[in-house]
């Protein structure tokens, strides 16, 4: 490794501590680089990325490593501000302007010059603001409300957004021009789910940070814990993860944390819904109940033709049945109600002929691994159950 490459490694380390930017995974490493690139240069910065996933601290690092950084960093959130309001909080306004304006006020930009403006949701800014905005970040010229002089300011613009302007930009709701110019630079940010490398890492730091705060003696997570954790899709991103793990670790009170712990608390939206419990939790397969059952003899094939999965992976399990109809509809396995499924030879159903449920799981899994190429989010899609029980399962029969 070179001198250089360590010089830069040491580097981002440090910017990560400075800004409390957490990850190891390739994805944020990329993102921090780009960083680095960026904020020395005076280019207007459009920053990307899903809600909660650290677009201000992005934000906020660009400022700071530019030369800009003894100047002022203002902060405005364009979707928080009624939108007969932003354009007099941006460029101020003039004693009288309208009917409450019983003094002169300068807006966001004028507070800003010289330093640097973060527009976060610049994605709600109505039309008729977009107009004035532009005109700053092409000549840097602007006027008060209610006044027709022309002001100027040096002013670094930085948006951030969780929209598709493109799309914006199609549906008219948002200005191609205004968006090309805020675009001279796109830091996209990854999600969670980009990077669950990093999940690990963002539990302890919560954990160990809130347990110092409230003076909790924080004991740890288990490896299983952690799996289950990286198997969640986290919508919310950072800030949702944050939230669940505080919320862990204070009702837990510091104790070891385990996989059954996190079943505990599993937000609403992330519980599964597509499979039903055997006696066993988490089961791959349903029993149908008793008004479900046509014969005890045809219960096996129920079962399997009721899992709506990969068609191969199924013809092969019940190919050591013998022939059943089987309608193939959408690339899925589905049985009619009223469908009785006969065996030919009694000795078919020969209690040593017949696999254990537990068998045909593993089978199911395996042929499912085997047609995704071992990608395990594939295959939990295709099996129609989570990654945390995907993973459970994978453990349990070895594979």
């Amino acid at each position: 490794m070179t001198n250089f490459t360590l010089q830069t490694k040491q580097y981002i380390e440090n910017i990560q501590k400075q800004f409390g930017i957490i990850g190891q995974s390739e994805a944020i490493q990329n993102t921090l680089r780009m960083l680095i690139d960026v904020a020395s240069t005076d280019l207007a910065v459009l920053i990307t990325g899903d809600t909660g996933t650290g677009k201000e601290v992005f934000a906020n690092a660009v400022h700071n490593l530019s030369n800009r950084k003894d100047k002022s960093f203002v902060s405005v959130n364009c979707g928080a501000i009624p939108e007969t309001l932003l354009e007099s909080e941006l460029f101020g306004y003039e004693k009288g302007a309208f009917t409450d304006a019983k003094e002169q006020r300068i807006g966001f930009f004028e507070a800003a010059n010289n330093g640097s403006i973060f527009l976060d949701e610049i994605g709600e800014m109505p039309i008729a603001t977009q107009v004035k905005l532009l005109r700053v970040l092409e000549s840097g010229e602007f006027s008060r409300l209610g006044s027709p002089k022309i002001r100027k300011v040096d002013v670094r613009v930085i948006a951030a957004t969780n929209k598709n302007l493109t799309n914006a930009v199609s549906q008219k709701t948002f200005r191609s021009d205004l968006y090309y110019r805020l675009n001279q630079i796109n830091i996209v940010l990854p999600s969670l789910n980009e990077r669950p490398e990093d999940i690990p890492i963002f539990f302890e730091h919560f954990a160990k940070e809130l347990c110092k705060k409230n003076k909790i003696i924080y004991k740890g997570v288990s490896n299983e814990a952690l799996e289950t954790l990286m198997s969640i899709d986290w919508k919310g991103n950072i800030r949702e993860f944050k939230n669940f793990t505080e919320k862990i670790i204070t009702l837990e009170r510091g104790d070891f944390i385990t996989a059954e712990m996190i079943d505990k608390y599993i937000p609403a939206p992330h519980l599964e819904t597509n499979y039903k419990n055997i006696g066993e939790s988490n089961a791959l397969i349903h029993i149908p109940s008793s008004n479900e059952i046509m014969s005890s003899d045809s219960l096996i094939l129920r079962t399997l033709l009721a899992i709506q999965n990969d068609i191969t992976g199924i013809k092969q399990i019940l190919q050591k049945f013998g022939d059943a109809l089987v309608d193939i509809k959408n690339d899925t396995l589905s049985i009619n109600d009223s469908m009785v499924v006969y065996a030919d030879n009694a000795e078919l159903f020969d209690n040593k002929e017949i696999p254990t449920i537990s068998e045909m799981e593993k089978e199911l899994i395996a042929a499912a691994l085997k047609k995704c190429k071992n990608k395990k989010k594939d295959v939990a899609i295709l099996l129609g159950i989570s990654e945390r029980t995907l993973y459970r399962k994978l453990e349990e029969y070895g594979l």
